[in-house]
């Protein structure tokens, strides 16, 4: 268990715009950040994060919720782990008990997995770095291809014996379970019952996610043996799809975010060696072809791709079928041919970081006039293959999602080719309608194949594995497009919920003020006794709901209300602790303030003047801090339930909370008065919470009525005085509450 300080260390240290800036290239938009949603294929910026609330949210999916949840989702983390990932990123220890064999049994087959390859990455880099043989072999492999021991480190670079068992009998001795070395692919079963080493007598390039776990490794033979495969990757594990990983995108991510575009290469080595020079924003599609995957990937973090490849045919066909892909998906593209006799590894270290950024700004180019280029070398003067090629080059004009620019892109073709204009936008619309055809058919085929599935589900009947590879999603554009009906299945579902009725409403509004709100300050509050004392918002609450007598029907608010009032005690713990080292903070900043600038006056001579003038300076900086001390406990009072409610081991009232937190966010709940000033939600809680409490008495007075309504039509004559009695109290009573709120009963619903 990890102790309630602990926890409260590791959210407060928690900066949930730094956690989703790992994943998510964030753009300032007012109070808060925007980007691409990591949850679903987001084309436009839906996925909001708000600093002063502590949360996120995916305005397309609706995902999202506090940076314990974030990391849950993202990573596929349990509670507990989700906090030891955000207490590693922040340097905060926890002390943790050594596992029984019990628990080490419970473990999942990810979690099992994740721990296996980071215990198997450095074993490979104590393999180069402390055997002779690493060194021998390994190390001066990478040395002969330039890498300097920071780049070896920083990509965890290592080396396999060349022993036909070495690491499967070190990972069994280590205690790992045999069967995991097989599914997670670094070692095969052999005849023998045991296993050998799938990466033996390789140098090893590991292949760590966007959070920096290794979830896969590539190797590469020194042999010259044309019988042995050059490169071997892992196999697919339930860690790792190589259709939706890129190496090097963990060590370039940042860069790629802040420089705004990023470059697609082949290999392991020319992305190592590009990092090295200087060129930091560089990525490849890890030993597979482009895929919507990766695409997906990119579009994290920026929307600007070069592509660079090798300058010989099968370099020139790999990019063109890349380009289409990329297209397809909406990204802004560019190619950028290296000479034959290079790839981008030997091309950037036989020329100056200056030479190499010269060369790009030179050649460069637009999909378009390269692909036209490519074409019709090809065509030559045939009039059949020219058709042909400028055929193709519409086709991928056709691809783009955006109209305007598809125009564009039409009327640049129809330069290049000397062709009217109209005609290649006429094509271009054509070959459009043909994708929006094709997308609408293997809709339908999904569609099919869903009902097939749904009918031998409740039928009993085994349902027999899909063969072909299920459609890719259709983009946002096209969407738009073909219509609503035609949505594919893979479009991520909104978040439905029942219809709740008039008290579960009212309900759920007086949860969504707890979980907001619950530890702002309401005021000065006489209770029973007679005595006055500050009152929070939840203790507001907890004190009127006894003095009413109702509760919560719906269990899941019960369960948040009663959680919520176990942070009672420990927020104003915490809360002297913060005070404290608030005033350190503001004394520092009023000292600051005051050595800052001498006061002069007109008459530099007058010393009264000059006592006035600091006396007037202190007042100010005096109020000044004061505000500032106001905004933080403010801060703090209002983010302190939120955030723990938000960031609980209990997944429904953490869901829960994450979903009223994020209500309306972009907006943080304003209003604009009549003097045109905007006025918070928290400012107006004086108002709003009795008025909130006010209305979920009246919904449950309203429902016992209708209940009482409908006992008295089929009761029977004797008994219809008695409840016609009852009814009239039910009628004062709602009189009162009416006259209460303000001569008005709001509608339950």
């Amino acid at each position: 268990m990890i102790d309630h300080s602990t926890v409260q260390q590791i959210l407060d240290a928690a900066d949930i715009v730094d956690v989703v800036s790992d994943f998510v290239a964030l753009k300032r938009r007012g109070a808060n950040w925007i980007g691409l949603c990591p949850f679903h294929n987001d084309r436009r910026p839906s996925f909001y994060v708000s600093r002063a609330k502590g949360i996120c949210k995916c305005f397309a999916c609706g995902e999202g919720g506090s940076a314990v949840n974030f990391i849950m989702k993202h990573e596929q983390l349990s509670y507990p782990e989700a906090l030891r990932y955000l207490a590693r990123k922040y340097h905060i220890e926890i002390q943790e008990k050594e596992l029984t064999d019990e628990e080490k049994q419970a473990q999942t087959e990810r979690e099992a997995m994740l721990m296996l390859n980071e215990w198997a990455c450095n074993y490979f880099e104590k393999q180069l770095h402390e055997t002779q043989a690493g060194q021998d072999i390994g190390l001066s492999y990478f040395k002969e291809r330039g890498f300097n021991d920071a780049t070896i480190k920083e990509f965890r670079l290592g080396y396999s014996s060349e022993v036909y068992d070495d690491f499967y009998k070190a990972a069994v001795a280590q205690g790992f379970n045999p069967q995991l070395l097989f599914d997670v692919g670094l070692c095969i079963p052999d005849e023998r019952g045991g296993g050998r080493d799938r990466f033996r007598g390789r140098v090893m390039f590991p292949i760590i996610n966007i959070a920096g776990k290794v979830i896969a490794f590539g190797g590469r033979t020194l042999k010259k043996d044309k019988n042995i495969a050059k490169y071997v990757n892992s196999p697919e594990s339930a860690i790792y799809s190589k259709r939706n990983v890129i190496f090097g995108l963990y060590q370039a991510k940042r860069e790629i975010s802040k420089s705004d575009k990023c470059f697609i290469v082949e290999g392991y080595a020319d992305v190592i060696s590009m990092h090295q020079a200087g060129f930091k924003n560089v990525i490849a599609s890890s030993g597979t072809a482009l895929t919507e995957g990766h695409i997906h990937a990119i579009r994290r973090f920026t929307n600007n791709v070069t592509e660079m490849f090798d300058g010989d045919e099968a370099g020139v066909k790999a990019a063109i079928r890349g380009v289409d892909m990329l297209l397809k998906e909406g990204l802004n593209i560019k190619v950028l041919p290296l000479p034959p006799e290079d790839d981008p590894d030997t091309f950037v270290r036989a020329h100056s970081h200056t030479e190499v950024e010269d060369y790009i700004d030179q050649n460069e180019m637009d999909f378009i006039k390269f692909k036209s280029n490519v074409v019709l070398a090809d065509a030559k003067n045939d009039p059949i293959k020219r058709t042909a090629a400028i055929t193709d080059v519409v086709k991928s004009i056709a691809l783009i999602p955006d109209e305007i620019a598809r125009m564009v892109y039409g009327k640049e073709c129809s330069t290049l080719f000397m062709m009217d204009e109209q005609t290649i936008l006429r094509q271009i619309k054509h070959y459009r309608n043909k994708y929006k055809e094709q997308w609408r058919k293997e809709r339908e085929q999904q569609q099919a194949r869903e009902q097939r599935m749904a009918s031998m589900q409740e039928s009993g009947t085994p349902s027999m594995p899909e063969v072909p590879d299920m459609p890719p999603p259709v983009p946002e554009e096209l969407i738009a497009e073909i219509g609503p009906a035609d949505i594919p299945a893979d479009t991520p579902p909104q978040r439905s919920n029942r219809p709740l009725g008039g008290v579960e409403v009212q309900e759920r509004e007086v949860i969504r003020l707890i979980v907001n709100y619950g530890l702002c300050y309401l005021g000065e509050i006489e209770y029973e006794d007679k005595t006055v004392h500050p009152t929070t918002v939840l203790e507001y609450i907890i004190t009127e709901l006894k003095q009413s007598g109702i509760g919560f029907i719906n269990p899941l608010y019960h369960r948040t209300f009663e959680i919520a009032q176990q942070y009672i005690a420990p927020y104003y713990k915490d809360k002297e602790a913060f005070t404290a080292q608030q005033n350190e903070r503001i004394q520092q900043f009023i000292n600051q303030e005051m050595a800052k600038d001498e006061v002069h006056e007109p008459d530099a001579f007058d010393s009264t003047s000059l006592i006035n003038a600091q006396e007037r300076k202190e007042k100010a900086v005096k109020a000044k801090a004061n505000v500032i001390a106001k905004n933080e406990l403010d801060q703090f009072n209002s983010a302190y339930l939120m955030k723990a409610l938000c960031s609980i081991d209990d997944d429904d009232v953490r869901q829960l909370a994450c979903d009223l937190a994020t209500d309306n966010m972009p907006q943080l709940s304003k209003i604009h008065t009549k003097y045109a000033v905007i006025v918070e939600e928290k400012d107006r809680l004086q108002h709003l919470v009795p008025e909130r409490l006010s209305n979920w008495e009246n919904a449950i007075l309203v429902e016992q009525i209708e209940e009482l309504k409908s006992r008295i039509a089929n009761a029977q004559p004797d008994e219809q005085p008695h409840l016609m009695e009852e009814l009239q109290k039910l009628y004062k009573l709602r009189h009162q509450l009416a006259a209460y709120i303000g001569d008005r009963v709001v509608n339950p619903n």
